[in-house]
C-alpha cells in the first residue's frame, strides 16, 4: 500500500469518526442460538471513535450471553441525515478503571447498582468495517434532491455512500 493509499484509508476512517461522534444511541445486533438476529438500543459511552465502541451491560443479560457464544456483531447508528452500519467483534470487559472512566448519570439510570458492582460489565465492540450513507445538508437537502430527481427524471442523488475498512 502506498502513502497515498494510507492517506485515503485514513481520510475514510476520519469521515466515519466524524459521522459517529454526535450519535449517542446505536442498535447493537447479536446472534441468537438459533441463528436469528436480535437488535437492541445501546448508549455509546466513548465518543473519540477509533474503531472501538463501548457499552455497559449486566453480566447475566441475554446480549452478554449472545456475545460469549458468538462475538460477531453489528452496530447501526443513525441521525436525521446519516446512517452507519458497523461490522465488528465484541468482547466482554471487566475493568473497574475503565468502568469508572466511562460511568455517567445516563448509565446510572439503567444500572443503579454502580460501576463497582460485579453484575456490571462493559461490552467493547471493535469495528472491522463500516458502511455509511451521509446526506450533507440534512432533510431539506434530501427533499430538494428527491424533487429534482422527480422533475428531471434523473436518478436521486442521496449523498455519499462508502464502505470503509477500520
Amino acid at each position: 500500500m502506498t502513502k497515498a493509499d494510507n492517506d485515503v484509508v485514513g481520510d475514510d476512517v476520519r469521515k466515519v469518526a466524524e459521522l459517529v461522534k454526535d450519535i449517542r444511541i446505536g442498535m447493537l445486533t447479536t446472534t441468537e442460538a438459533d441463528g436469528t438476529y436480535t437488535s437492541r438500543p445501546m448508549g455509546q459511552q466513548e465518543f473519540e471513535f477509533d474503531g472501538d465502541m463501548w457499552y455497559f451491560a449486566e453480566r447475566d443479560s441475554r446480549k452478554v450471553r449472545h456475545i460469549q457464544a458468538n462475538s460477531h456483531v453489528g452496530v447501526t447508528l443513525s441521525s436525521g441525515s446519516t446512517w452507519i452500519s458497523i461490522d465488528g467483534t465484541a468482547e466482554i470487559v471487566d475493568d473497574n478503571a475503565k468502568k469508572h472512566d466511562l460511568w455517567n448519570s445516563w448509565v446510572e439510570a439503567w444500572l443503579p447498582q454502580g460501576p463497582d458492582d460485579s453484575s456490571v460489565v462493559l461490552i467493547k465492540v471493535t469495528g472491522n468495517s463500516a458502511e455509511y450513507w451521509d446526506t450533507p445538508g440534512g432533510r431539506i437537502a434530501s427533499v430538494i434532491s428527491l424533487v429534482k430527481s422527480k422533475v428531471t427524471g434523473q436518478r436521486y442523488d442521496g449523498g455519499e455512500n462508502e464502505r470503509v475498512e477500520l
